[in-house]
């Protein structure tokens, strides 16, 4: 069973790499396309323009939902660092807990405005607003996901796994 689990992790870990990759591979040929255009052909593009800025905004999204770890985020870490593990651990869970009912309590109204925006499009490609927006949506379910996981290592009598996901030895 554990074998399967951590097979699936790695293959959507692996997954979401790939989408990443392709944001940037998308984000990068469309900034190369618009250099060209602009200043070789002299005829530029303004789709590309969109499609950097759309690339932009989902990578950066996906890869803070899916990709980046605990330990792999900034966080200026002065007093969590100088205080005993069981005050390390309070810290975890009141921030886990604060963050999970700002951002479910944010949700409903997240949800409307993404859907509302269904009715605006961008100015070359025609794209959806909602499509655009989107992975707002899912940033916010995979980081209440992310922080309820943090609360319930936190608050566990093994707290031994809050202290390694939140090593900041090497972050300032």
């Amino acid at each position: 069973m554990i074998s399967a689990r951590s097979a699936l992790l790695r293959r959507l870990r692996a997954f979401a790499d790939s989408v990443a990759v392709a944001l940037i591979g998308t984000m990068f040929l469309s900034f190369l396309l618009q250099i060209f255009f602009r200043y070789v052909l002299n005829h530029p593009l303004g789709w590309t323009e969109e499609v950097t800025v759309s690339c932009w905004l989902w990578v950066v999204l996906w890869t803070a939902a899916f990709i980046l770890s605990d330990r792999e985020e900034v966080r200026f870490d002065i007093v969590y660092s100088a205080v005993p593990t069981r005050v390390r651990r309070a810290f975890v869970f009141v921030t886990s807990a604060a963050l999970v009912v700002l951002l479910l309590w944010s949700l409903p109204a997240t949800w409307r405005y993404v859907t509302f925006m269904k009715r605006e499009h961008s100015a070359y490609l025609h794209m959806r607003f909602d499509l655009l927006y989107s992975i707002y949506v899912v940033f916010v379910v995979a980081c209440v996901t992310n922080h309820l996981r943090l609360a319930f290592r936190a608050v566990r009598p093994s707290g031994a796994s809050v202290e390694a996901d939140h090593a900041a030895s090497d972050h300032a």
